[in-house]
């Protein structure tokens, strides 16, 4: 029973005389950028009574099913990942480490030793027992070094699980960024496989006319080009999308599957068209870059309220319950038992200034813990920004892209009829052919920037529930 009321007499003790923090009170620095987004002139009109749009679900954003499955086979299979997994662990267990101070740990120490005596009469050999249970050194957290120590484990465990956050939302953009842009380049494959057919019918039309003194070798040699600029763009675009695949398989941490990837881009919906996006800059707070930033902050402060306990004095008390005896089978006999308490103090006088560069070294973390908070702040601003600034024109580019491709698709019709009819020139034709195939691959482009603009306007607001 002794044990048990050192132990409870430690605790009293440490209750009792542990709290009085030496750490500056947490206060959130004000935010280093204007209180709204951007909402007016080419930025998208934001509603006041807006939705938060970490409320939303990646499952909920991404409405095609092959995408979905192959985002969450990259969430089960990518190493990134999985890397970020294992620092969260580590980040726990260190934690649990730091937190296990704070509480006196018990132990059971035990010993048998025989001494002999030998000398010219009879051996005399000395049987000695002993078994002890106790508290070793528990330091009683005077001015919260130990709890300080402790809150700043705690927060970069935090901070590592944001992170671990920050990595899984990266993850969902890039796979579906990857997915995406697979399928405008199978769009632009076909583009140019279309144009080379094209060119090779321009070309047995111009040779033939050629042939029967119609025209002069310069049109052939004119359509000649057009089809080996296609065959070009094929060899491009076909290593391009090798390169995409790879580039998916990688982010997906497998192969994927063919069923899961896209033939071709076209002018369907993959994602929501529209995302609540509130007025107050307070929502790039939900970002989980930004709350990394913040709980390293707060373990910036705690650090400094446990280098500032170091000036002052530590105590530590020891408990100890034993009994001892020379044989064996005494050892838990009346009279054996013994219990000790005892409390040591420690003061420093001279440490050659460690104690002071500590906790300068410890405030200087915490101005760059401030800085690097107020930075990321700032980028969550910039990166919102901009693609609200992509946001509120992209639909107008893509009209235009739209009218202006179907105008250069008539205007190539009519100008080939001209051609055969002899009213135009090859060369209003040929011009005609170059400005439809790049009117057709800029469209693509334009398609493949709003459905981009869409994942990373997601992105940056947050990226929601993942």
């Amino acid at each position: 029973m002794t044990i048990f009321r050192s132990s409870l007499l430690i605790l009293a003790c440490s209750t009792a005389l542990a709290g009085c923090s030496l750490a500056t009170e947490y206060v959130r620095p004000e935010m280093p950028v204007p209180v709204e987004l951007p909402h007016d002139g080419i930025y998208p009109a934001a509603a006041s009574d807006a939705l938060d749009v970490t409320g939303i679900g990646w499952r909920d954003f991404f409405i095609d099913p092959r995408l979905v499955e192959l985002i969450d086979s990259g969430l089960e299979n990518n190493r990134d990942l999985r890397i970020a997994a294992a620092n969260v662990m580590q980040a726990r267990a260190q934690y649990k480490v730091q937190r296990a101070d704070r509480l006196p740990s018990i132990g059971v120490s035990g010993s048998a030793t025989r001494t002999e005596t030998i000398s010219s009469g009879p051996d005399v050999a000395v049987d000695s027992y002993s078994l002890a249970v106790g508290v070793s050194a528990f330091e009683i957290d005077l001015f919260d070094r130990v709890a300080n120590l402790s809150r700043a484990a705690q927060e970069q465990f935090f901070a590592s699980e944001e992170a671990k956050r920050a990595a899984r939302i990266s993850l969902i953009a890039e796979i579906a960024s990857a997915w995406l842009q697979l399928a405008a380049d199978q769009d632009q494959l076909q583009i140019s496989q279309a144009a080379l057919s094209t060119s090779e019918e321009s070309l047995s039309l111009s040779e033939a006319r050629f042939r029967i003194g119609v025209s002069s070798e310069l049109e052939a040699r004119q359509a000649e080009t057009v089809l080996q600029s296609a065959r070009a763009d094929i060899a491009v675009l076909q290593s391009q999308i090798a390169q995409d695949r790879n580039a998916i398989d990688l982010l997906v941490g497998t192969a994927a599957p063919a069923r899961l990837l896209p033939e071709a881009l076209g002018e369907q919906d993959y994602t929501l068209q529209s995302l609540p996006i509130a007025v107050s800059s307070d929502v790039l707070l939900q970002r989980p870059d930004v709350l990394r930033a913040e709980h390293q902050l707060i373990a910036e402060n705690a650090n400094i309220g446990a280098a500032r306990a170091a000036f002052f004095p530590r105590i530590s008390l020891t408990g100890l319950l034993g009994t001892a005896s020379n044989a064996l089978g005494g050892l838990f006999a009346g009279g054996s038992f013994s219990s000790a308490t005892e409390g040591a103090l420690s003061l420093p006088i001279f440490d050659g200034g460690r104690n002071k560069s500590n906790l300068d070294y410890a405030k200087a973390s915490q101005q760059l813990a401030v800085a690097n908070y107020e930075k990321t702040i700032q980028t969550a601003f910039r990166e919102v920004a901009d693609a609200l600034a992509q946001r509120g024109t992209i639909d107008d580019r893509l009209a235009a892209r739209t009218k202006q491709t179907a105008s250069a698709n008539t205007t190539l019709r009519l100008s080939r009829a001209r051609y055969q009819a002899g009213v135009d020139s090859y060369l209003v034709a040929l011009d005609a052919e170059r400005t439809a195939y790049t009117s057709q691959q800029q469209l693509v482009d334009t398609r493949l920037s709003r459905a981009l603009n869409l994942i990373n306007l997601y992105r940056v607001l947050g990226g929601g529930i993942v």
